[in-house]
C-alpha cells in the first residue's frame, strides 16, 4: 500500500523541486519557446522574439542621419532643380528623425504608424535613387553608400519572426539532421555493445577474490578518470596520419590501407571515435555491472556448483537474471551518454570528414554557436530530447525491470 505524503514531508522536498524546476524544467520550456521563432543573435531582425511587426527606432534615426549626411555631400553635384528635390527629401527625413529622436527601443506600431513608416521608406528610396540615376557619369562621393543605407533603412521595420511549427516541418525535411541522427545511432550502438561485453568481462574479473584485485580495480578505472577532452586529444595524436602510433600499428597489420585512413575517411573516423569511447568508458560500464555482481548471494553459486552446473550455465541461469536491474541502469546510462556525445567527436573529428561523423549534439552546437541560429538549433535539441525519452522507455520495456516499483 502506497502511503500519501504529508505536508511536513512535502516541505522537505521543496528545495529539490525548486532545483529541478530551475535546472531541468525551465531549460526545456525555454528551448520549446525558441523552436517557435526564427531566433538568430547575429541578425538584428531576428535577435529577439517578435510576434508582430515592430519598429527599431534607434536604427531608424541612425539611418536617417546617414541619408542626410550622404545627400548633403553630393547635393552640389546636381542641377538646381534636383538640389531642390534633394532638399525636400532631407526635410522629410529630418521630420521623421526628429519624431523618433531620443527613442532607443524596438516597439510595437499601430496600423496607421506602420503604413506611414513604410510609405516614408519607399518614397525616400525611390526619390533618392531617381536623382542619382539621372547622373550616371557623375562621380558622386556616396553613390554606393546611399544604396547601402537605403537598403538598411528598410530593416528598421522588424518583421515578425514567429514561425510556429515551421521549424519542426523543416526538421523532417532536413537531410543533414537525419544523417546526424544515423551517425549518432551508429556510434551509440557500436560503442555501447562493445563496452557492455568488455565491461561484463572486466566486472567478472574484478569480482573475483584474488590477491592484488584492489590494484587491478584501480588501474582499470584510470581511463574513465581522465577527462573526455584530454583523452580525445591524446587519441587524436595516436591516430595522426603522419606519426600516430595506433594508426601506424593498424597499417602494419593490414587493418587500414594507410595511416591517414584513420581520421581522413568516414569509416576510419567513426571507428576511431568508437575505439576511443570504448577505451574510456568501458571501466564505467564495468563499475556499474560490478555493483550488480556483488549483491548476488554467493550461496546460489555454491548450490549450482553442487548440482554440477557449468560456469557458462551458471552465468546465464543465475548471474544474468539477477543482474537485470544493474544491466538496465548500466545500459541506460551509457546509451544516453553515448547518444548525446559531443566533446569526443568535436575534438577528435569535429564531425568530419565531410560531416561523416557529425552527431546531433555537434550539429546543434554548430547551428547555435557557430551560426547563432538558436531557433532551429533548439528544434534539434528537442528532437534529441524525444529520442532520449524513446530510448529510456524502450530499455525499461524490453528489459522488463520495474525500477519505480514500491516494495
Amino acid at each position: 500500500m502506497v502511503k500519501r505524503m504529508t505536508f511536513k514531508q512535502f516541505i522537505f522536498i521543496i528545495p529539490l523541486l525548486c532545483f529541478i524546476g530551475v535546472f531541468s524544467i525551465y531549460p526545456i520550456i525555454t528551448s520549446c519557446m525558441y523552436t517557435l521563432f526564427d531566433y538568430r543573435t547575429n541578425d538584428q531582425e531576428y535577435n529577439s522574439f517578435y510576434m508582430n511587426e515592430k519598429l527599431n527606432t534607434s536604427l531608424l534615426v541612425e539611418d536617417c542621419q546617414y541619408v542626410n549626411y550622404f545627400i548633403s555631400a553630393d547635393i552640389t553635384m546636381v542641377s538646381e532643380e534636383d538640389q531642390a528635390a534633394f532638399t525636400e527629401i532631407m526635410d522629410s527625413v529630418t521630420e521623421v528623425m526628429n519624431q523618433y529622436d531620443g527613442e532607443t527601443t524596438t516597439r510595437n506600431m499601430s496600423a496607421e504608424e506602420t503604413e506611414t513608416i513604410k510609405g516614408f521608406i519607399e518614397k525616400t528610396t525611390v526619390d533618392v535613387k531617381a536623382i542619382y540615376d539621372k547622373y550616371p557619369d557623375v562621380e558622386f562621393y556616396n553613390r554606393e553608400n546611399i544604396d547601402t543605407i537605403l537598403q538598411n533603412l528598410s530593416t528598421c521595420i522588424v518583421e515578425s519572426n514567429f514561425t510556429g511549427v515551421a521549424n519542426f516541418a523543416k526538421l523532417f525535411q532536413d537531410s543533414r539532421f537525419w544523417a546526424a541522427l544515423a551517425h549518432t545511432l551508429i556510434f551509440m550502438a557500436l560503442s555501447v555493445s562493445i563496452e557492455f561485453v568488455l565491461g561484463m568481462c572486466l566486472a567478472l574479473i574484478m569480482n573475483k577474490a584474488m590477491k592484488g584485485i584492489g590494484i587491478i580495480r584501480t588501474i582499470a578505472l584510470i581511463p574513465w578518470a581522465i577527462p573526455t577532452a584530454v583523452s580525445a586529444l591524446i587519441w587524436s595524436y595516436l591516430y595522426d596520419g603522419s606519426y600516430g602510433i595506433i594508426s601506424k600499428a593498424f597499417e602494419s597489420i593490414g587493418l587500414i590501407s594507410s595511416q591517414a585512413s584513420m581520421l581522413l575517411t568516414v569509416n576510419g573516423a567513426m571507428a576511431s571515435a568508437v575505439l576511443s569511447d570504448v577505451w574510456k568508458t568501458t571501466p564505467y560500464m564495468a563499475l556499474l555491472l560490478l555493483a550488480g555482481l556483488q549483491v548476488i548471494d554467493r550461496g546460489l553459486y555454491e548450490s549450482a556448483s553442487i548440482d554440477g552446473a557449468s560456469p557458462v550455465k551458471t552465468f546465464f541461469s543465475i548471474t544474468l537474471p539477477l543482474m537485470k536491474p544493474s544491466i538496465l541502469v548500466a545500459l541506460l546510462f551509457r546509451t544516453l551518454d553515448a547518444f548525446r556525445v559531443y566533446d569526443l567527436i568535436a575534438i577528435l573529428t569535429n564531425g568530419g570528414p565531410g560531416n561523416g561523423t557529425e552527431t546531433l549534439s555537434v550539429y546543434a552546437y554548430k547551428l547555435m554557436f557557430n551560426q547563432s541560429n538558436y531557433g532551429y538549433g533548439s528544434t534539434i535539441v528537442i528532437g534529441m530530447f524525444v529520442c532520449v525519452a524513446a530510448i529510456a522507455i524502450l530499455y525499461v520495456k524490453v528489459l522488463g525491470a520495474d525500477v519505480l516499483k514500491n516494495d
